[in-house]
């Protein structure tokens, strides 16, 4: 069935657009205004909001305008400057703040921008929040403050240094000795994710761990995992981890030179917490768009996997409501919830490396049970998502296509984050999966055409 986001800013992943076109510096403003109003509400001291930002050019502009924003409201601004989501999360809600805010657009192209919104829990902000600062972005009213009320910024580099820390602290052993390639992305993890595996004792090969404000996720990062499966090959590695332009996502590339996305590291990291015995959650959490053969291979483990729509979010909501502990996506969102409220793609890494140490095999090694279905995806590029995916045209031969799958799966839905209409084909029959996009994709582009 399509799904749509119904929201007018926000998406899956936050307000996510292009710089100063779709998403402008004045929006970053009244965002910033709105969080220290609200959060400021019924409190003697003023509300302590934390800020991030990823390494493109346009977040020093987001960052700014937002704090300038907050203080106005009367907030106090602690940055963090270049860092990476989930470290956003963890300190909001380790460190007392009423809510967190990462200025990133994810994988996105550096020309993009995006805000992130954590409460003061770690979590993502409630939807019903995000309407309410979607109303004053449409033209809300609020006081500024004045006088001693009057918010100030913090710098909080040591926040990163706390985040560091609790990263390695949960390894159970030591990395020494092992060969490991890190994709940077050219984004946030460029000097987190080597501190921490350095740390740990492994040697380090980095590559696109040279930010320069254009080039984050450019041919890089855990879309563009060639060159890291170049380096493993060469340099005979043991394994390799992309991350992508906020270092949530982690895409693995085994000793093999194979690539091991979410549903892998699901499936792994699924029987590894089981071979320790996990008190808890015995069970996984994956999006409608994992496939189907992840959720087969785990019930021939007897582990149960439940699904729900896609976004970290939802996920999460998910994994709260089973009482489950692993979940994530196959874009590399994996959320591990003892430890995190959010994808967090060093945390990942780490978790497969303790997996692979623990195991004491490859990682190749770790996902032989694992039996996927050939898959296909496409992104088409459109002016109105909604008008798209109700346009009978399409609807039509979504319709036809599904059936001709003959078992397979057919999903088409709008991005939660881009202005483009995703479909999905999985089935046994490779050649059905290419020839059902790329009919699809040719429906969807006729239907633009005739808006």
């Amino acid at each position: 069935m399509a799904t749509e986001v119904n929201v007018k800013y926000f998406g899956t992943d936050g307000f996510r657009g292009r710089a100063n076109e779709s998403l402008t510096a004045i929006h970053a403003f009244r965002v910033g205004r709105y969080l220290g109003k609200r959060f400021s509400q019924g409190k003697r001291e003023r509300a302590r909001i934390v800020v991030g930002k990823d390494t493109r050019l346009s977040s020093y502009m987001f960052e700014y305008a937002l704090t300038a924003g907050a203080t106005a409201s009367g907030a106090d601004v602690y940055l963090l400057h270049v860092t990476t989501t989930p470290s956003v999360s963890y300190l909001a809600r380790t460190e007392g703040f009423d809510c967190g805010v990462m200025i990133s657009a994810s994988h996105n192209p550096y020309s993009d921008n995006g805000i992130k919104l954590f409460g003061g829990n770690g979590e993502k902000l409630e939807e019903n929040e995000l309407l309410r600062v979607e109303e004053y972005l449409d033209g809300g009213t609020l006081p500024l403050a004045t006088g001693e009320k009057i918010g100030r910024t913090v710098d909080f580099v040591s926040g990163r240094n706390r985040y560091l820390a609790y990263l390695l602290s949960l390894p159970r052993s030591s990395f020494r000795g092992m060969r490991v390639g890190l994709d940077c992305a050219n984004g946030s993890a460029w000097q987190i994710s080597k501190a921490v595996f350095d740390a740990l004792g492994a040697r380090v090969f980095a590559i696109h761990a040279e930010p320069n404000g254009t080039n984050i996720n450019e041919g890089c990062g855990s879309t563009h995992i060639e060159s890291l499966r170049e380096l493993v090959l060469e340099r005979g590695l043991d394994v390799g981890f992309a991350f992508d332009g906020d270092a949530d996502r982690c895409i693995c590339i085994d000793e093999r030179g194979r690539t091991v996305d979410g549903d892998g590291i699901l499936y792994l990291s699924a029987r590894a917490m089981r071979a320790k015995g996990e008190p808890d959650g015995d069970g996984v959490v994956a999006t409608v768009m994992s496939n189907s053969g992840l959720e087969e291979s785990l019930a021939r483990e007897g582990i149960p996997l439940l699904r729900c729509d896609v976004g970290d979010r939802s996920v999460y909501e998910e994994l709260v409501r089973s009482g489950y502990l692993l979940g994530g996506e196959q874009s590399g969102h994996v959320i591990f919830r003892k430890h995190a409220t959010t994808g967090d793609g060093i945390l990942t890494s780490l978790k497969v490396m303790e997996a692979m140490l623990e195991g004491k095999c490859p990682l190749s090694c770790l996902t032989e049970g694992l039996r996927l279905y050939p898959q296909r995806r496409a992104s088409v590029r459109v002016r109105e998502k909604s008008a798209i995916l109700h346009d009978p045209r399409v609807s039509d031969c979504e319709e036809r296509l599904r059936t001709e799958l003959k078992g397979g799966r057919l999903l088409l839905r709008a991005s939660g984050t881009e202005p483009v209409v995703r479909i999905l084909a999985e089935a046994e029959d490779e050649n059905a999966c290419e020839r059902a996009v790329s009919e699809l994709s040719r429906a969807i582009r006729s239907a633009e055409e005739g808006l």
